[in-house]
């Protein structure tokens, strides 16, 4: 029987729900989406991701800092909806989700384990 997704299609899948999801926490999407599959874990690199405000913040000390926290509360209030997204798309439970954002290169990296491995559902 034929995976529902390929690998690129699943892929491709959870780019869109990500974009979706920082379109309705953050009120704009990143510039640049990337997500890949490794065995039980999913990562997603986004780039372009800072508002306007979040530069402004970010070029102090201080102000890194209050950006990040604020992305990890806004993660944090989000995780269910990006976890209930993530088995929607991939039939697998997430187990952890790790996030972390790059303030000078304007990137943020998403780490999303799984209960099972994915790659194994494309061979």
């Amino acid at each position: 029987m034929k995976p529902p997704f390929t690998r690129g299609e699943m892929e491709s899948a959870i780019r869109n729900a990500i974009i979706k999801f920082e379109q309705e926490f953050m009120g704009r999407g990143p510039t640049d989406v990337r997500a890949s599959i490794l065995r039980d874990t999913i990562l997603i690199r986004l780039k372009g991701v800072l508002t306007p405000a979040e530069r402004q913040l970010a070029k102090s000390e201080e102000g890194i800092g209050m950006v990040k926290q604020m992305r990890q509360n806004l993660i944090s209030q989000g995780r269910e909806q990006l976890c209930r997204e993530m088995l929607e798309i991939t039939g697998a439970e997430t187990t952890a989700l790790f996030t972390d954002i790059d303030t000078r290169i304007e990137e943020r990296i998403i780490v999303l384990t799984l209960d099972r491995d994915l790659e194994a559902t494309f061979r």
